[in-house]
């Protein structure tokens, strides 16, 4: 088995092998190069100590340098490079109270997260495999180093991590690890809410987003998003929908690409419908006024979990209008109306937010509906292609054109805005600063 090593990767591993040190390439970069993929990055392991291998090379960080990791600057590129070690005892689910470095690879391997993640590499002595991870990574299995109660004891965030990598790889987790995940589900109490951020983005952003109902499965989700568990036993009596909430959530966000904004939105899109669920005299189940609501636990979910300020707005705000009735489709103007309520930025995003919606129902008026999204979405594009105004960012007067003509300052100049900007997307021929300021109310 041969891996191509970057020139900067060869030159580190040489030098540390050439002052009598061991060096391998370690880690995801060895798991991702046998599956053929590019690494993100490229991490070192070796025998040499920090202070050995700060001296051996001109610009170097000290990364985490009390955990052994050392970062190794060549030109404007970061390697990182750590010593062999072994964890002492985790005390907080999560930091090992000492590190403890080591002269043996394998005992540096055993401490890893899984067999997948813990082979190392280099040109003199090949892949070093003591744990069988190129065998599961044909297989496509999820399996912890040795044994995995001790693993996830260790470190809870690998709870999320089996499920992430089993989503980003397509594998299946092999069945200790998938026991020991449910058994040791509530140490994910002890994660920072940042860490499950990151591992839950890259979860949904991932090729299988659905493997979300794993953790569904094993109690995670029970811990760090318990709204979530509620949508997997609310049924849609509804001829709209064949599946429940939960189950039409996971097929929504397959069908939408793999952004992070619209693979959160349908993540959240119909986490209100339990606490509107309401039943007619037919049995049949209506989810009137979800969208608000679960746009507020949407943005009360995201805050929870340390998301930045614009995904929170922008996921949020979509949410609230995924459900939006546009009628007469066949109107510019009902979109125009559509588009600027929603705002340019947002109005393609929810297109396509709506697109991934209907293919997660049944197939009941499936031509229509879809005939009615193919309308929209040519209607905006014509809209688009003729700069039709839809903010009043593109209307014709500002205002100080209205001050100057007349106008005082307050509320009262922000609604004459408003209500030119309404005679203006029902016509946009309108929208020329004659125009408007001659229909400016008659007080002024």
């Amino acid at each position: 088995m041969i891996i191509q090593l970057p020139e900067d990767v060869r030159f580190i591993i040489h030098t540390l092998q050439d002052a009598g040190h061991e060096a391998y390439a370690v880690g995801g970069c060895v798991r991702d190069s046998l599956l053929s993929r590019t690494p993100d990055d490229w991490d070192i392991t070796t025998s040499a100590r920090p202070e050995e291998t700060k001296k051996l090379f001109r610009r170097t960080i000290d990364t985490g340098i009390q955990h052994g990791t050392v970062t190794v600057m060549l030109k404007k590129n970061g390697y990182e490079v750590t010593t062999y070690r072994v964890d002492g005892e985790y005390e907080d689910g999560r930091h090992p109270k000492e590190v403890i470095f080591t002269a043996n690879l394998i005992e540096d391997l055993k401490r890893r997260d899984f067999t997948i993640n813990a082979m190392a590499y280099n040109e003199e002595s090949g892949l070093v495999d003591a744990f069988s991870g190129k065998k599961d990574l044909e297989e496509g299995i999820i399996r912890c180093v040795g044994d995995a109660d001790e693993r996830f004891t260790e470190d809870a965030l690998r709870i999320m991590r089996a499920v992430r990598f089993s989503a980003q790889l397509g594998f299946s987790m092999e069945d200790k690890t998938k026991a020991a995940i449910r058994g040791h589900a509530e140490n994910l109490r002890k994660v920072s809410a940042e860490r499950i951020q990151t591992e839950l983005t890259k979860l949904v952003t991932s090729p299988h987003p659905e493997y979300l109902r794993s953790a569904w499965e094993t109690g995670i989700t029970a811990v760090f998003l318990p709204e979530f568990d509620r949508l997997m036993c609310t049924p849609q009596k509804n001829p709209h929908h064949c599946l429940n909430v939960g189950e039409h959530t996971l097929r929504a966000m397959q069908a939408v690409r793999p952004d992070k904004i619209l693979r959160l939105t349908m993540l959240f899109h119909d986490f209100g419908k339990p606490d509107c669920a309401s039943a007619d005299e037919n049995g049949m189940d209506h989810f009137h006024g979800h969208g608000a609501v679960s746009s507020k636990m949407a943005e009360e979910i995201l805050k929870r979990l340390r998301y930045d300020n614009d995904t929170i707005d922008r996921v949020r705000e979509l949410v609230y209008w995924h459900d939006m009735e546009i009628l007469p489709v066949n109107q510019k103007r009902a979109v125009r109306r559509a588009a600027s309520k929603v705002g340019k930025e947002l109005f393609p995003l929810l297109l396509e937010v709506k697109q991934a919606d209907l293919a997660a129902q049944s197939d009941y008026q499936r031509p229509q509906k879809e005939e009615w999204l193919r309308s929209l979405h040519d209607i905006y594009e014509q809209i688009q292609e003729e700069g039709d105004c839809l903010s009043l960012k593109d209307l014709a007067v500002t205002g100080r054109d209205l001050i100057a003509a007349g106008m005082k300052p307050g509320p009262q100049l922000g609604q004459t805005l408003q209500n030119l900007l309404q005679l203006v997307l029902e016509d946009p021929s309108r929208n020329s600063k004659e125009y408007l300021l001659s229909n400016l109310p008659k007080e002024t």
